[in-house]
């Protein structure tokens, strides 16, 4: 079910009201109503890989308590061991199953060797990259004694298939959303009233912002020999915010969703496009899988403790296998390498921490602003791609001299259109996150005059359209 959808818009209110209404006495009773909703949110898609959060769910509940029990180091690692390879183990098989036989048989068709083997037609369940890692989180924290294990099945069932965040993030951990299903909730106004500020925020940058510029990124870089460099580059832009206004929008739906619950989901994206540098926009953008990656690898292989050589390694591994999660292209793996070599220097020099505690707009900051979003872009066609070949063709033809031509943005009166709801949108975004951003606030905040107006821009300008998917439910 789309956050976007005729169908969620019926679903939401339904829910709310029954949640706050009629099963508000009994704690269990509310949990076991937000398992059934969220079930039916993600059966709504196709209900037959609910199969597949109940046993990733049923499993890592299992490993929880035995961990809880087990007094041998050596059994608790097995343990572990058992809710790594399955969660992991039906990730690799729906998401990277065809992507590694189909490279094993280009490798041998590039030494001659001519193989014939066929593709399993795979449907990669919605979701499954962030609810795996979710549990995964809470078997881990399980292990390294984070934790306690939860000895009710209905609140774990409900903290992994909570259904404002199942299936595009924040990836929360289990040390604080589990413990949320065990207290008692109380509805806030202002909470309510906040919530719903970022829901219109989030549809605002999802279907004003992200669904509008689709129409011109699709027609780029479909066929980008047939466009000038000038208008490359804006479709590379036009992509940049395309995809922040498509997962933060989801990511701020999310939380808002989650707070008319009385739920506090943690902040995905703090201004990602006002960072400083490469590092700085890691801490601002996709916070809960960066800081999952942090957490649960990164610091096992040793962080930035060690020698440089090793700090190095660390680096290109937390980057690739954070592109991998991505998806099962080598354009993936590409994006993660590019940003360990704009990363590089930074570490190199010992100043990635450099903007860490920085939480306010500086003027003379600018240019530095301005540099890392241009490399952020470029990046991002890597991204886009259908392949590493395209995306190289794609950059090389950004050095072009064609440099004064936009006929694809003007060449028809539609274009034109399309073309002035995507300045208008972005730019009204920049202006709300630069006052946010001015301020130290963590996320947009809207008063009720900019509600109702935002609200009239979306019916205004995205009512029309058939709901679009968001960009990382394929990943």
């Amino acid at each position: 079910m789309l956050f976007n959808s005729k169908e969620f818009l019926l679903f939401l209110p339904i829910v709310f009201l029954i949640y706050w209404f009629v099963v508000n006495r009994n704690l269990k009773l509310q949990n076991a109503f937000v398992l059934l909703a969220s079930y039916v949110f993600y059966g709504w898609w196709d209900y037959r890989f609910l199969a597949l959060i109940a046993a990733s769910t049923l499993i890592d509940f299992w490993v929880g308590r035995q961990l809880g029990k087990e007094p041998d180091k050596k059994q608790q690692k097995a343990l572990l061991t058992i809710s790594i390879v399955f969660n992991l183990g039906i990730l690799g098989f729906f998401k990277y199953f065809n992507f590694f036989i189909e490279s094993w048989v280009e490798a041998w068709d590039s030494l001659g060797v001519s193989m014939e083997t066929s593709s399993l037609n795979i449907i990669l369940p919605v979701g499954i990259s962030f609810y795996t890692f979710q549990t995964l989180s809470y078997t881990i924290d399980v292990y390294r004694k984070k934790l306690t294990p939860s000895n009710d099945l209905i609140n774990f069932a409900s903290y992994v298939a909570f259904f404002p965040q199942l299936v595009a993030g924040p990836i929360e951990r289990a040390t604080r959303l589990l413990p949320q299903f065990s207290k008692k909730r109380s509805f806030s106004y202002d909470q309510a009233v906040s919530g719903v500020s970022l829901i219109i925020w989030g549809l605002f940058k999802k279907v004003v912002i992200a669904d509008n510029c689709a129409y011109f990124v699709n027609l780029i870089f479909e066929s980008p020999g047939s466009y000038s460099a000038s208008e490359l580059f804006l479709g590379a832009v036009l992509f940049a915010f395309q995809i922040y206004g498509d997962f933060s929008g989801y990511s701020d739906i999310a939380i808002g969703v989650a707070r008319l619950f009385g739920f506090d989901l943690m902040t995905n994206f703090k201004f990602p496009y006002f960072s400083k540098n490469i590092g700085d926009f890691w801490r601002r953008w996709h916070i809960s899988l960066s800081t999952w990656f942090r957490d649960y690898l990164y610091i096992p292989l040793g962080g930035s403790r060690g020698s440089k050589a090793n700090q190095v390694r660390n680096i290109f591994i937390i980057f690739l296998v954070s592109g991998f999660w991505h998806g099962a292209n080598w354009t993936f793996i590409a994006w993660g390498g590019i940003h360990a070599l704009l990363f590089l220097p930074l570490l190199l020099g010992n100043v990635n921490r450099k903007h860490l505690h920085e939480t306010h707009f500086k003027w003379q900051d600018i240019l530095k602003i301005l540099v890392t979003f241009v490399l952020v872009t470029i990046a991002w066609i890597y991204f886009r791609a259908d392949s590493i070949a395209a995306a190289n063709d794609y950059v090389l033809r950004l050095f072009a001299t064609d440099w004064n031509i936009f006929s694809v943005f003007t060449k028809s009166p539609k274009h034109t259109l399309f073309t002035s709801i995507c300045i208008f949108s972005i730019v009204l975004m920049l202006i709300q996150e630069f006052i946010a951003y001015r301020k130290g606030y963590k996320e947009v905040r809207l008063n009720i005059v900019t509600t109702v107006f935002y609200i009239i821009v979306i019916i205004l300008l995205g009512a029309y359209k058939n709901p679009s998917e968001f960009i990382y439910f394929q990943f």
